[in-house]
């Protein structure tokens, strides 16, 4: 086949888009195809002008100049060419190209929701609105649809018009090797590169500071949880530079020196965390997929993370579930208070039992091995090739 990957621009520093459309990329050249990635070019938004002006430049590359470009070079390709689409959000460069063979890979539509006033916590500004209603629009007209869980499947097809004619899911796979490590020499490397007593082990978070995210409801779970323990783990917070409402947060609890943000972090130090946590938390209020729970297993590490798809999909049998943090900012020590009981669990549980749970997590994985997931992914894509 044929294969051109549009896939969002450099100047936008996304970090799991990108990986996702070379994961696309090497895949299919992998398995014989030809393969091309599309993506807008920095013109206007190179000029020197403030940030906020920048990024408006940035949409004058995206849906102006690159459709200009886009329609020229068609004119080259084949009829049977396949278009991708690494991501629904590029919904606005749809309409290019929905009257040949095309797919589009969907994954969280937690923009789109907000946009609608359907997620209370995330108030999107009039012309953020706007913008998703555009990115609306343009994925509509779109036929074939490949979504990276069920509960992002399901989100599609409440936001589209019609029925499409292909809606697979293809669970996300993992695009690093992750595997258990011996805990006791793990936690000594970590101790010696972050200059933190790890020993006796730790609790870890991996995320950014999406709203949905919940990282302020991991502090709120750990500092409940030492509350009524007496075992005094710290918390590795892995993420973005913490915001000012985290750090006020951690400044004002008595266990501010046992919160820790860590910034930066490399491939194999991120995995070395995974593999010398005591547990992963992960209380997002809404995701995509959840890459940190499938990581996290794969490493041998325990999760906790809320009972809500896609993170019961991730999960499955193998995970530790809490509630979704409640909207009412009233009830949320409450709900802090009832996951420090989980997370008390496992941290309590038997050499023996901790093993179990490690091996149902590394057998649950196994649904996102790369290799498969780019074997079903090639599937659909020369089903929707013979239909077109």
């Amino acid at each position: 086949m044929d294969i051109i990957i549009f896939t969002h621009p450099s100047f936008q520093d996304s970090q799991s888009m990108p990986k996702y459309a070379n994961m696309l990329a090497n895949g299919m050249r992998e398995r014989g195809h030809n393969v091309e990635m599309w993506t807008a070019k920095s013109f206007f938004c190179q000029l020197p002008v403030s940030k906020g002006l920048k990024k408006w430049l940035g949409y004058l590359d995206q849906f102006v100049v690159f459709p200009l470009h886009t329609k020229l070079k068609l004119k080259r390709h084949s009829k049977n060419t396949l278009f991708v689409f690494a991501d629904h959000a590029l919904g606005p460069w749809v309409p290019l190209v929905n009257n040949r063979p095309h797919v589009v890979h969907c994954h969280d539509f937690i923009a789109q929701h907000s946009a609608l006033n359907r997620i209370p916590e995330n108030r999107i500004r009039f012309t953020g609105k706007i913008y998703q209603k555009w990115i609306r629009r343009g994925y509509q007209k779109a036929e074939n649809f490949i979504s990276i869980s069920i509960k992002t499947r399901e989100d599609l097809h409440d936001l589209l018009n019609k029925n499409p004619s292909i809606s697979e899911v293809v669970y996300n796979g993992l695009n690093q090797k992750f595997e258990p490590g011996e805990v006791s020499k793990v936690r000594k490397i970590l101790q010696k590169q972050l200059i933190i007593n790890l020993q006796g082990g730790f609790l870890l978070h991996v995320g950014g500071n999406q709203f949905y995210k919940n990282r302020g409801g991991v502090i709120k779970l750990y500092l409940a949880w030492r509350s009524i323990s007496s075992e005094e783990l710290p918390l590795i917070m892995i993420g973005p530079v913490a915001t000012a409402e985290l750090i006020q947060l951690k400044n004002n609890s008595i266990y501010k020196k046992s919160i820790h943000f860590v910034t930066d972090v490399p491939d194999e130090l991120l995995k070395l965390a995974y593999q010398g946590a005591s547990l992963l938390i992960f209380p997002s209020m809404e995701e995509g997929f959840g890459w940190p729970i499938a990581e996290a297993m794969a490493s041998g590490c325990p999760v906790i993370t809320t009972n809500k798809a896609p993170m019961t999909e991730v999960g499955g049998n193998a995970a530790f579930y809490l509630p979704r943090r409640p909207v009412d900012s009233s009830d949320v020590a409450s709900w802090a208070q009832k996951g420090a009981e989980v997370i008390n669990k496992v941290l309590s549980l038997t050499a023996y039992e901790t093993e179990n749970v490690v091996e149902a997590g590394l057998q649950n994985i196994e649904r996102f091995k790369p290799f498969e997931i780019l074997n079903k992914t090639e599937a659909i894509y020369k089903k929707i090739i013979t239909a077109s």
